[in-house]
């Protein structure tokens, strides 16, 4: 319907363990679309660290790409194409990550085609089993089925116990796990979006759910102080991200936090 009006389609990839091997983006009709590789293929995702966003286009689009492009002028050799008259020109952020993209890649090959089908599969698996086990003592407003990923609500044990979905993820810190993304998306109260990966066992997924379970259960003193295992507990969040400190100085020398 867009195209048929002279429109365009963008396609967020940011979510492909859910669906590569199964589907095609260009299939669905999406004209140009981004993929999340630090998420999708192996690398950490959250904590702060690098992502990579590379972006796809169909044939019709890629006149208008940055520059430089790069293109095979002979078998294994190749060049960058500066010539481009239609190119929207150089963008800051052209090169990415590559330690993100080398990554990325390495894992590409070694899954092969059946694999990466494989890391769909067991993700969505794995996502729908960690529902099924959470959703007995957390609500998952969304249904009883998800894709990669589901959003649970802390609302109700805020309300009758005054611990928050960030004082659950302060707390899971202490128990070794990372902390789901919390108050995202805006339109759930207490959010908890909870992401296993294919990698995940069935023991590990089982020791989160119980984890989980038992911090709901604690006293709310206790998870209000936490995490009680870090070198830093609770920073002012609002300062450090209105006045970050992007380079370590030794200790005591940065009053900030």
């Amino acid at each position: 319907m867009v195209h048929a009006v002279g429109g365009l389609v963008y396609m967020d990839g940011a979510n492909m363990n859910a669906v590569m091997g199964i589907v095609r983006p260009g299939d669905c009709g999406a004209d140009m679309m981004h993929y999340n590789p630090h998420k999708t293929f192996s690398g950490p995702h959250g904590g702060g660290g690098p992502g990579a966003g590379p972006v796809a286009v169909k044939k019709h689009l890629a006149d208008f790409l940055p520059i430089p492009v790069i293109v095979e002028t002979a078998p294994g050799q190749y060049t960058l194409d500066e010539n481009r008259p239609l190119s929207i020109g150089r963008v800051r952020s052209f090169y990415g990550n590559i330690g993100v993209l080398l990554r990325a890649y390495a894992y590409i090959r070694s899954q092969g085609p059946e694999g990466l089908r494989r890391v769909s599969e067991r993700a969505v698996l794995n996502a729908n089993y960690l529902l099924a086990r959470v959703r007995s003592f957390l609500p998952v407003p969304y249904g009883s089925r998800c894709m990669h990923e589901f959003v649970a609500s802390a609302m109700k044990i805020r309300a009758s116990r005054n611990i928050s979905a960030m004082d659950i993820a302060k707390r899971l810190l202490d128990y070794g796990f990372h902390a789901p993304t919390v108050y995202f998306p805006l339109v759930l109260r207490e959010a908890l979006m909870i992401e296993p990966t294919e990698t995940e066992t069935k023991a590990t997924l089982d020791e989160f759910a119980d984890t989980l379970k038992a911090i709901l259960e604690e006293p709310p003193e206790l998870v209000h102080e936490a995490p009680h295992t870090t070198p830093i507990s609770r920073p002012d969040e609002v300062l450090a991200a209105r006045s970050p400190i992007l380079k370590w100085t030794p200790p005591g020398e940065n009053a900030a936090f």
